[in-house]
């Protein structure tokens, strides 16, 4: 699907406030090109989401079918939610879950590559394993971090991963997994729990939530 440079963007009243996901999607029904704007606002998040868990080999692909099932199933999208961010989200996730075994490959050669390079040299890494470090812990960790996510159950894995990278909070979560906001919280101790084992004590897994909190 490509975007359309075409599509008006304003909302009903004519402003220049940008029109609500729920609005676009809506509108797609009888004008299946809007359906663009949702691919040019997050394209680029379900990207590179879908990079961290399967790898950049098979991300362009999942990225595409992300959008397509998003399209073929745009009639049922509840329009009372303004934010399609969660519901696109949780098409990602089902669909690497169609890709376990090669999100499990992903991650442990994300810790063998991580394992070979020097802390100095952490720019010529697997750029994917530059996002981990960015996003979820210390440079320092990654390689350690790498091998104890591989090893996580992937319900806990779910939940660390959309809300490190897809910036979710704990209600997009729950939306976006199609579990209650409780379950979200224990999963998250859960993971952390067990990563915190693995990494020696290190928490990498802080979320913008929680320092928001404090």
């Amino acid at each position: 699907m490509t975007a359309s440079p075409d599509v008006d963007v304003r909302d009903a009243s004519g402003s220049d406030r940008p029109e609500s996901d729920a609005s676009v999607i809506e509108r797609s029904w009888d004008e299946p090109e809007a359906f663009s704007v949702l691919f040019d606002r997050y394209a680029e998040d379900i990207h590179r989401y879908a990079a961290g868990r399967v790898g950049a080999e098979v991300a362009d692909d999942l990225m595409a079918e992300v959008f397509v099932v998003a399209f073929q199933r745009r009639r049922r999208y509840d329009v009372s939610r303004p934010q399609a961010r969660p519901w696109l989200y949780g098409i990602a996730i089902r669909l690497v879950h169609d890709h376990r075994r090669t999100e499990a490959r992903h991650w442990r050669a994300l810790a063998r590559v991580a394992a070979t390079v020097p802390a100095g040299e952490a720019g010529e890494a697997d750029p994917v394993a530059e996002q981990v470090a960015a996003r979820v812990c210390a440079q320092s960790a990654r390689g350690p971090l790498a091998a104890a996510l591989a090893k996580l159950p992937v319900r806990y894995r779910d939940v660390v991963l959309v809300i490190a990278w897809g910036d979710l909070d704990y209600a997009e979560a729950a939306e976006a997994l199609g579990i209650p906001v409780g379950t979200v919280r224990s999963r998250l101790h859960r993971a952390r729990r067990r990563l915190r084992d693995a990494l020696g004590g290190a928490n990498p897994t802080t979320t913008a939530e929680e320092t928001a909190e404090h």
